[in-house]
């Protein structure tokens, strides 16, 4: 995928490295309200379901409360740990239902600084650029950022696994992260294996552009190809396909990696259902219905498939994709 990044927007707004960080910040925000309003996306919040204090207007909030941090770090003026700790002063400024978007952020700001400088100057677009350089941005994050980190956990109330001798509660690793110059990459490679937005941190953003690509794919597809022209419905098979996939470590952290890889095995069994009957997720809507109420009931959501899924369809977005 190729294409002029600002689709119909002006030429001469076009031109300036400022209307590319407004342009990367407006697709950043539709990502957020997008996933939170596709429905049913089993086991997350929507445009259906709330939780017991934590609403899907929360998230609404949230998602419009970071323009300006997102625009910043596209327009090169924040680092990823001050732009995190930003964005999550910011959601908390306008909504009060706690965690929303830490995940989302963690791979949303590195990919607007890389997005920002290839747009820059009106240039073009491309997701293997794109995810690249985003890749080479999180390689250089420092200990400052790593800092900033860890400062950012009280305050979004992030659920999360310590990162081995680094209590993420406690205000002595701060001072053991400094002493030792450990980064913010430093962090994600030791916490790669178990915890999903980390991984994709190392691996490039490997599935932040998979689920792009799929997204893009499916939307665009020319007639007798494999075709889902419903936005709703592609971003709900899109997250079903990538939780059938990998086992969703936001589950695995409040349970066990039992219980994240049966949601998986169960994701799969839909999607083999909806690839082998034309992608018609109309003729599914009840299975995906039943499984999104089971993990409700169980209070099993896959929080760190959603975030990615933001990334994806945040990419898809930067395209020009358009629906």
């Amino acid at each position: 995928m190729n294409s002029d990044y600002c689709g119909q927007v002006s030429d001469e707004a076009c031109c300036s490295a400022q209307s590319a960080a407004s342009y990367i910040a407006r697709c950043a925000q539709l990502a957020m309200v997008l996933e939170v309003s596709s429905s049913p996306k089993p086991g997350n919040i929507d445009r259906h379901h709330d939780y017991d204090d934590t609403r899907y207007e929360h998230f609404l909030a949230s998602a419009i409360s970071v323009s300006p941090v997102i625009e910043n770090a596209a327009w090169g003026c924040a680092s990823i740990g001050e732009s995190l700790k930003n964005a999550v002063y910011q959601s908390n400024c306008w909504q009060s239902g706690g965690n929303t978007h830490f995940g989302a952020f963690l791979l949303l700001i590195p990919l607007s600084i890389a997005a920002g400088q290839l747009l820059d100057n009106g240039g073009t677009f491309d997701v293997d650029r794109l995810v690249s350089r985003a890749h080479e941005i999180v390689r250089a994050a420092d200990t400052d950022d790593a800092l900033d980190f860890y400062r950012s956990f009280s305050s979004a109330g992030v659920r999360v696994n310590d990162v081995d001798e680094f209590d993420l509660q406690d205000e002595g690793s701060l001072a053991s992260l400094k002493e030792d110059g450990v980064t913010l990459y430093d962090l994600m490679g030791i916490s790669q294996d178990y915890d999903q937005i980390a991984n994709e941190w190392v691996s490039g953003f490997k599935n932040c552009a998979f689920c792009a690509q799929t997204i893009t794919r499916l939307m665009t597809a020319s007639e007798g190809e494999d075709r889902i022209d419903d936005i709703n419905h592609v971003i709900v098979y899109t997250f079903l396909k990538l939780l059938s996939e990998n086992p969703d470590t936001f589950i695995r952290t409040k349970t066990n990696i039992e219980t994240a890889e049966n949601v998986s095995v169960q994701a799969k069994y839909i999607i083999s259902k909806i690839e082998n009957n034309s992608y018609d997720l109309n003729a599914f809507r009840g299975d995906i219905e039943n499984f999104d109420e089971q993990l409700l009931e169980r209070k099993l959501n896959p929080g760190s498939t959603a975030d990615i899924i933001i990334a994806g369809i945040f990419i898809a977005l930067l395209g020009g994709l358009r629906f």
